[in-house]
């Protein structure tokens, strides 16, 4: 990761754009972390990574059926003082 201050980034863009394919360029103002410049490749894998929320009742039919195939953890057992049946 690279860091530069903005003044340095407008005049020598084509040298961080090129060095942005390889690794995350920082663009500073006032001293302060404040854009990072990544690669449309990066990006795109970043966004592949990104969950999607639901409620409850919009969680699509095959994540509600999968809900019951997945095991519980012996980790978890910790955590059955926290339920109480209704």
């Amino acid at each position: 990761m690279h860091k530069v201050t903005s003044g340095e980034f407008q005049k020598e863009f084509g040298r961080f754009r090129m060095e942005a394919h390889k690794d995350a360029v920082i663009i500073t103002n006032h001293g302060r972390d404040d854009l990072a410049l990544i690669s449309a490749e990066e990006y795109a894998r970043l966004r592949q990574l990104d969950q999607q929320a639901f409620y409850a009742n919009e969680l699509p039919q095959e994540v509600v059926d999968e809900l019951g195939t997945v095991s519980i953890p012996r980790e978890a057992k910790q955590f059955d003082d926290e339920y109480k049946a209704s």
